[in-house]
């Protein structure tokens, strides 16, 4: 076995795959049963498909996986292989529980209210999604292209997204009319607050010191793998009176997940120490970062 393969499969854990997985039964579970059932849209990808299955009635889990080919595809081009390979089991994951759920006859009687459907696919999806993306996956999608311009043009996630999910809320009143979107608005919100709670939070950045005697090794990864820059600073052990090079970088909420299992595959004994940062400012959050995005580069 090649040692860069061996370090991508340890890097794949199987603790973050079952906790994917359930991620998206849960998130699947409320698209299905309360915005399916309720006539509630959604942004992003699952949008899309809810507006094919209304208009063609196409199946939102054969949907699920051709919307998300040419995304994966440009992905697989300027992501790294780990990144990708949880995106590809994120959307297989979510289009399957998909398929799953639509074969069991669950009736959930709310009696009409598109508020009480409003909370249950917020509750459901948001739990989901915070549990997919906590562990380091997506659910592929939008997701994709808002992690490429983080990644090269300094823009937030958050911020991409909300553009994008817009415009496919907009286009589903091609199917809806404005008493179900306005319901579905209360379930975006709640969807994104539980994401956030999910996620312990929704700062701008983590700052991380890391201190290790292989902060070279760590750090070169670091600048390969997340794009990150890093920072060295002089320090002394209090009782060892030993030198040490202590690393400090600053990374976004998604990386962070990333970051522990790099500094882990490295020194398990490294010593990790994160910070909640409200705001960052400098290359890779407010500047351009060095790599351009360009797709036919």
């Amino acid at each position: 076995m090649s040692k860069v393969k061996k370090l991508f499969l340890n890097r794949v854990s199987f603790a973050d795959l079952l906790v994917i997985a359930l991620g998206t039964a849960l998130y699947s579970f409320g698209i299905i049963y309360f915005n399916l059932a309720n006539k509630l849209a959604d942004g992003g990808v699952t949008g899309i498909t809810l507006i094919l299955k209304a208009l063609f009635n196409f199946n939102p889990a054969y949907s699920t996986i051709i919307v998300n080919i040419p995304l994966f595809l440009i992905g697989m081009r300027f992501l790294g292989k780990r990144d990708m390979f949880y995106t590809l089991y994120g959307i297989l994951a979510l289009s399957f529980f998909l398929w799953v759920w639509q074969q069991i006859p669950i009736h959930i009687n709310l009696q009409h209210d598109l508020l009480l459907a409003s909370l249950g696919a917020g509750l459901f999806g948001g739990f989901g999604s915070g549990l997919v993306y906590r562990f380091g996956g997506t659910t592929g999608g939008i997701d994709i292209i808002a992690r490429l311009f983080e990644r090269f043009r300094g823009i937030q996630m958050g911020q991409s997204l909300l553009v994008i999910d817009v415009l496919v809320l907009l286009s589903s009143l091609i199917y809806l009319d404005i008493r179900q979107m306005a319901y579905t608005l209360i379930y975006i919100y709640i969807f994104s607050q539980i994401v956030n709670f999910t996620q312990q939070g929704a700062y701008t950045a983590r700052g991380i010191i890391i201190i290790s005697n292989h902060s070279e090794a760590i750090a070169a990864s670091l600048m390969e793998e997340l794009s990150r820059g890093v920072t060295y600073l002089n320090a002394e052990g209090g009782y060892s009176r030993d030198e040490k090079q202590v690393i400090y970088t600053v990374v976004s909420p998604s990386e962070l997940h990333g970051l522990k299992q790099i500094v882990e595959g490295i020194d398990k004994q490294a010593f990790i120490s994160i910070i909640n940062v409200h705001e960052a400012i400098g290359e890779g959050f407010t500047y351009k970062r060095p790599k351009k995005f360009n797709l036919f580069n």
